[in-house]
């Protein structure tokens, strides 16, 4: 498409990455200058603080998801260490992600999601899930998400 002047328009390009993301990254490095400040002497105690002020942050259905699911995931797995990844609750083993939630306001989902990383032991065949949406807490899905967790941290 020719311009006035003789020109060849440009295309505005989609940004590389949404608010969202971007948000996300700034808490990444957020928590990367926190551990940083604290010496790689950060306790339990410290992460556990970290994702219990995370969770007091959010709102309506992702506030009550959060606090089950923290408390469904440190009692099912109490080894694993909680932090904060990305600006989501996180729960490790020798440093390495185990499970993380991320809640639906985050990047803007209809549901929150746990979701496992490789250090996670669900691995089942050629093929596992790694993730799942969830949109409510019943005493079905809570004993699935207990038994994943368990598997998991095994």
């Amino acid at each position: 498409m020719a311009t006035k002047q003789g020109s060849t328009a440009k295309k505005k390009s989609a940004p590389a990455f949404t608010a969202e993301e971007l948000a996300a990254m700034k808490e990444h490095a957020a928590e990367v200058k926190k551990a940083n400040a604290r010496g790689g002497k950060a306790t339990k105690a410290d992460g556990t603080r970290d994702v219990l002020d995370k969770i007091a942050e959010l709102d309506g259905a992702d506030l009550r998801i959060a606090r089950r699911l923290h408390a469904l995931i440190t009692a099912a797995a109490p080894d694993l260490v909680p932090r904060t990844w990305y600006g989501m609750p996180a729960y490790t083993r020798d440093g390495k992600n185990v499970c993380f939630f991320q809640p639906a306001a985050k990047f803007k989902n209809r549901y929150t999601t746990l979701g496992f990383e490789g250090a996670a032991n669900l691995d089942d065949g050629g093929m596992w899930a790694t993730s799942f949406a969830i949109v409510e807490l019943t005493p079905e899905i809570e004993a699935r998400i207990t038994a994943l967790v368990k598997q998991a941290a095994s």
